[in-house]
């Protein structure tokens, strides 16, 4: 395909017939009902992302055909997924069958090479760039929250039970506990997004809420209600105070959860897995069939999970010094890291040192609320 029949716009250039046309490409590709692939996250991502850019590509009739949404880097010629970092799924949104190879495409847009770490399966243009594989995990509530609920109580009903003692006893000790799927107060997304970033420092991890782009974007979306793709800030209560909440983005049939988090006064009760509980019912009711819980091991996900879906990490380049700098900036990180995951006692050895880096962070931030002991099965609130 030529590059003259691909124009690369920025986001906020798109009119209403290409949202029409993305929205209905991505409708006949067969794919899940993903938010992350609609267009209202490249335009959110847009807002906030200077460099954010989509690629329109025609076809011979001169029809549109696809859409690749792609950030452009600091330096000539790298191109990263749009919203890289925080983003759960990316690709292009291409008519099925549509002749484009991904080299053709990486060079109308002005790019070198373009770096994905949650590609969706299928993408055919880009998939045989993948250098890893990983499993997105995900709870199917398609047949109703009983049939769901029926299966965890077969599969690991210890776990079941214990937390649904948890939570009777969360209501006797802090009063009567309530869930809220759709809560609209801003005031609690800003204390879901304090409670993060504490979670970040405590485990020593990189605070994405210290960005001032994601914190943007959390609140853009959380203010785009489309029907394919809308923030979804869930809480649970007990008594009037919030004690865990999770925002995410729906479709009609899909929930992407994406940053959860809990008060640490309330761990002992295992708040995180009771929410997640009260959002698969929640979600079942209001006609959501898939919670997507993301890549990344944790035992929170193995005990609620009914499956999976698989994510790609790597880079697709063309041929030149750009593809030499891509390798040489990213390959080696990416290789130590997979040798690690390999080894349980090395990624446990990570962890502890993780932490400890975090207690170190800690003593020079404000004192935070103290934390109860770690339980093994609350979920460590992943992004």
């Amino acid at each position: 395909m030529s590059s003259r029949r691909i124009r690369v716009v920025r986001p906020g250039d798109l009119g209403v017939g290409d949202i029409e046309t993305w929205r209905e490409l991505r409708a006949k590709s067969g794919a899940p009902a993903h938010p992350f692939m609609e267009p209202e996250f490249t335009l959110a991502v847009g807002r906030v992302r200077p460099r954010a850019r989509v690629a329109v590509i025609s076809d011979e009739e001169q029809v549109t055909a696809g859409y690749f949404p792609f950030e452009r880097g600091r330096f000539g010629g790298h191109g990263r997924a749009i919203g890289f970092g925080v983003s759960d799924l990316q690709g292009a949104v291409l008519r099925p069958g549509l002749p484009l190879d991904a080299r053709t495409l990486l060079r109308a847009c002005g790019i070198s090479a373009w770096e994905f770490d949650n590609l969706e399966a299928g993408q055919e243009l880009f998939e045989e760039d993948a250098a890893r594989s990983y499993p997105s995990y995900v709870i199917d509530v398609g047949d109703g929250y009983e049939s769901y609920e029926t299966e965890l109580r077969a599969r690991s009903p210890k776990f079941l039970r214990t937390t649904l003692a948890k939570e009777r006893k969360l209501g006797r000790q802090a009063g009567e506990v309530r869930f809220v799927l759709d809560e609209r107060d801003p005031a609690v997304l800003r204390t879901l997004m304090e409670w993060k970033s504490a979670q970040y420092r405590r485990t020593g991890r990189r605070d994405r809420f210290a960005k001032k782009w994601i914190r943007d974007l959390v609140e853009f979306l959380f203010h785009t209600r489309a029907p394919g793709c809308a923030g979804l800030l869930s809480v649970l209560y007990a008594g009037d105070k919030p004690v865990a909440a999770h925002f995410g983005l729906r479709s009609r049939t899909v929930l992407s959860c994406w940053f959860p988090a809990y008060d640490p006064e309330f761990a002992k009760f295992s708040p995180g897995l009771i929410l997640h509980l009260r959002m698969a019912r929640a979600a079942a009711d209001d006609g959501i069939g898939m919670l997507d819980m993301g890549r990344g091991a944790a035992e929170y996900k193995d005990a609620l999970k009914t499956g999976e879906l698989t994510v790609h990490e790597g880079a697709s380049v063309r041929p030149g010094a750009g593809a030499a700098l891509q390798w040489l900036g990213r390959e080696p990180s990416r290789r130590a890291h997979s040798f690690v995951r390999k080894r349980p006692r090395l990624a446990g050895l990570a962890q502890r040192g993780l932490e400890r880096a975090g207690r170190l962070r800690n003593t020079k931030q404000p004192k935070q609320p103290k934390e109860q002991p770690k339980r093994a099965k609350e979920p460590p609130e992943q992004p």
